[in-house]
């Protein structure tokens, strides 16, 4: 059989899949082989020198400005090469200039590297990290919303109203300090919250749920944390009440299915179950859903959304997998609800990576069990 070249063209801080390769950090756009198990580096004269010391490679390369698809033809012919797999991603005009040179080129579905889905104790351990300093953003943000007086129904802080962009700004500071880059980090209140993934705006609310759902990325590691509480200041409505004990008990539901062999598919009908079972169906009004409308979760690592997904399709979990375990509610009168959680998928059930408490109603009191 003719060899074949599996080959990345990116920068790794938007290609995870290079990063996860070559552990080397690089902005602009690099060639990286795999032939036959050995990893190569094709970089600039830039980069060569930095590569050499850093990267997880078997050999670096040395060219002028890249990406060169002349280079790599060159490259390629030498070692009698046609064959070529990319990720899903890679860019279209490098595959049709290959192509005009009679080269094959065939997309691999994600994961291009499929053994990226499987964590190993290093990447638990950097995850973890993340998730740490995930946790300390929320519970600042938690205290901060404890410390508001209420006045006409909004929060105030100091006498000065808190907003959900003030909010964001000093938890992304908090975690930049951490050794964490935050971006869209969500702080939704009331009705906004019945968006899963509107960030929020305007002033805080009392007596109204407030989703935090904060996902950093760690600056040295390139890891992920991801943990979301719904919180509230003042006094809940029985509904309010009501909607979170059910999506606090689908989430139990949830991970007490999470072992290694699972259909991820049986997850997510444990979850929508027990929100069912609890009397908040999911559908449309006024041509608008609401209820339980996203999936129960999704894998953790490099990407902040990556394999497995648990949802209605069939995904079966494997021992290593890193998820999120999200229900939530979502209704445009009440606003939102939504818990996450980070597992560690093991032979046996799982280990819950996330430390953070839950609490719904924080009047007055500190953030406790």
């Amino acid at each position: 059989m003719k060899p074949t070249a599996r080959l990345i063209i990116a920068d790794s801080e938007s290609s995870a899949d290079l990063f996860w390769a070559t552990r080397f950090v690089v902005p602009d756009p690099i060639l990286y082989l795999e032939i036959g198990g050995k990893k190569i580096l094709i970089a600039s004269d830039l980069e060569f020198s930095r590569a050499q010391k850093e990267a997880a490679v078997d050999q670096v390369l040395r060219k002028g400005p890249l990406p060169d698809v002349e280079t790599l033809d060159r490259f390629l012919k030498k070692r009698k090469i046609r064959r070529i797999e990319v990720p899903a991603s890679f860019p279209f005009r490098y595959a049709e200039a290959l192509q005009k040179k009679k080269y094959r080129v065939r997309a691999v579905p994600d994961p291009f590297f499929p053994k990226r889905e499987f964590k190993n104790p290093a990447e638990k351990r950097e995850i973890v990290k993340s998730l740490r300093a995930t946790e300390d953003a929320i519970l600042f943000a938690i205290d901060t919303i404890r410390q508001t007086r209420i006045r006409r129904g909004r929060l105030y802080l100091k006498g000065t109203p808190l907003t959900s962009e003030s909010l964001r700004r000093m938890m992304e500071i908090r975690m930049m300090g951490n050794g964490c880059l935050a971006r869209h980090t969500i702080v939704s209140c009331g009705r906004e919250a019945a968006d899963p993934h509107c960030i929020g705006s305007g002033p805080l609310l009392a007596n109204q749920p407030i989703v935090l759902d904060v996902f950093p990325k760690s600056i040295s590691s390139g890891y992920y944390g991801d943990i979301t509480r719904t919180v509230i200041k003042g006094k809940a409505s029985p509904k309010l009440c009501e909607m979170y004990a059910a999506v606090r008990k689908a989430q139990e539901a949830g991970i007490s299915k999470v072992r290694s062999g699972v259909d991820a598919a049986r997850v997510h009908q444990a979850v929508v179950s027990t929100l069912e079972g609890a009397g908040f169906r999911t559908g449309n009004r006024n041509g608008r859903p609401e209820g339980f409308i996203h999936g129960t979760g999704h894998g953790l690592g490099l990407e902040i959304h990556e394999p497995p997904r648990i949802g209605k399709t069939s995904n079966i979990l494997k021992k290593g997998h890193v998820v999120t375990v999200e229900p939530g509610l979502y209704y445009r009168d009440l606003g939102g609800i939504r818990i996450e959680d980070v597992v560690f998928v093991t032979n046996r059930g799982c280990e819950v990576l996330t430390r953070i408490p839950k609490k719904f109603e924080i009047e007055g009191r500190p953030y406790s069990c």
